[in-house]
């Protein structure tokens, strides 16, 4: 087996990946709050949970995979405050909350497939796992470290001494209620105790998401359900946990408080995080309203698969900064090793080149390096070894899209009656998608820019 190396936000640093079964590896990713239209920043975390996958595949190891779908109990605040986001978009669609998850989880899954995003083994929807979720609050009761009041049940962090350990803060470092936005709970013990299980009473008492429990009709906490749906599909423990750098300092934390509260064994034994997604050097986020979707790129005339190679020539845990220049360096750059197939190589050894790509990939799946070698040779059978990794449809013909045809033709039309403004606009969306229109004498041209 492939000797790699990754690194461990748990210990702050590249480590060898040793799994618990010598061929096998056992991941979980967390899965999106299925309340609105997934952006390109959160895609980001799940093309870098694909190239994990598809880098451990490649090195020989089986990979089970599992995700959580949050459908419930995701507050608009990560710390217990807010709205529950399902509820939110219902309201935003005048609907109901199961009905909005269904259709942006489908809208996930099809954003995951244009992107070559291979599919978990097991995905499980956080409402089908309440009574998993219950059991553990169980065992957490029993053993001490929940308490209660009308309004819910929390898990008690002071009872856990090295609750924030993902971190490296000790507990009483911890600050909570620094932003303006954030306001804190009164009934909370310590700042940084979270919710179990919400009971329907006060804000909360119209929930439309409820079942019953042994303390009473509610819904369930953010956190509990990927501790519940991990050890469902994996056991407990299991070898990585993955996510985005947001998840570390609250949801992740709260995952590994309650779930090694309960069970006494780690949950996992490494623990991987992508750095954000920026636009213009800021992050981009739904609450700061300067995020982009996939259809906005198709729409621009990109294929998905440009966003694709514009991530991976970035470090996972390197910020990236999204801008439109550079996703059409990345589609140009896509049509360059298109267009090396069936042309001769100069490459004298592939086998040296490929054992060098390995080595960047296995230490820490270091993309920009690997990419940069695979340019540097040049060479179209290397790309095809590689696929399996890269996945950038590389055997694909770069053809002439039949969007892009219809508008040559409506555009042909408004000539033919001089309607120039009309041409104009039209050939101006044209170019906008990524080809150069000629008028020749013998016919229009269409040339990729």
């Amino acid at each position: 087996m492939n000797k790699i190396k990754l690194y461990n936000t748990m210990t702050r640093s590249v480590e060898d990946f040793r799994p618990i079964r010598d061929n096998q590896v056992k991941l979980y990713v967390c899965g999106p709050t299925v309340y609105n239209f997934a952006h390109v920043g959160n895609l980001r975390a799940y093309l870098f949970d694909d190239l994990l996958r598809r880098v451990l595949k490649f090195a020989g190891y089986e990979v089970q995979e599992g995700m959580n779908i949050t459908d419930v109990g995701h507050l608009v605040g990560d710390g217990d405050e807010g709205e529950d986001k399902l509820e939110l978009g219902a309201k935003r669609e005048n609907t109901d909350p199961l009905t909005i998850a269904r259709k942006y989880e489908d809208r996930f899954f099809q954003d995951m497939e244009k992107l070559n995003i291979e599919r978990p083994e097991e995905v499980v929807r956080a409402t089908d796992a309440i009574e998993e979720q219950l059991e553990i609050i169980k065992i957490l009761e029993e053993k001490g470290f929940t308490y209660s009041d009308e309004f819910a049940i929390y898990f008690d962090t002071s009872k856990l001494s090295d609750y924030g350990k993902l971190t490296g803060q000790k507990l009483e470092d911890k600050k909570v209620g620094v932003r303006e936005e954030v306001v804190v709970d009164q009934n909370k013990k310590n700042p940084q105790d979270f919710v179990l299980w919400f009971f329907l009473a006060g804000r909360y008492k119209d929930h439309i998401l409820q079942w019953p429990s042994p303390w009473g009709k509610g819904f369930p906490g953010w956190h509990i359900e990927c501790s519940a749906i991990s050890r469902k599909i994996l056991g407990q423990s299991f070898d990585i946990h993955a996510g985005g750098v947001d998840h570390i300092g609250t949801h992740h934390t709260n995952e590994i408080a309650q779930s090694e509260a309960a069970f006494e064994t780690p949950l996992a034994n490494y623990w991987m995080h992508n750095e954000f997604l920026n636009i213009d050097s800021t992050k981009m986020s739904k609450s700061l309203g300067n995020v982009y979707t996939l259809t906005e790129i198709e729409e621009k005339g990109f294929d998905p698969i440009d966003f694709r190679y514009f991530v991976m020539s970035g470090h996972y845990r390197s910020k990236l900064n999204f801008t439109w220049q550079a996703l059409e360096g990345a589609r140009s750059t896509l049509r360059k090793i298109r267009a090396l197939k069936g042309k001769s190589s100069n490459v004298e050894n592939r086998t040296n080149v490929i054992d060098i790509v390995k080595d960047m990939l296995y230490n820490d799946l270091d993309t920009p390096k690997a990419l940069a070698r695979l340019h540097e040779a040049n060479d179209f059978e290397l790309w095809k070894y590689f696929e399996p990794v890269f996945a950038f449809d590389i055997e694909r013909d770069d053809l002439i899209s039949d969007e892009v045809k219809e508008l040559v033709k409506k555009r042909e039309e408004a000539r033919s009656v001089k309607n120039w403004q009309l041409a104009d606009e039209l050939r101006g969306k044209i170019e906008k998608m990524g080809y150069q229109v000629e008028d020749a004498q013998d016919g229009v041209k269409i040339v990729r820019q």
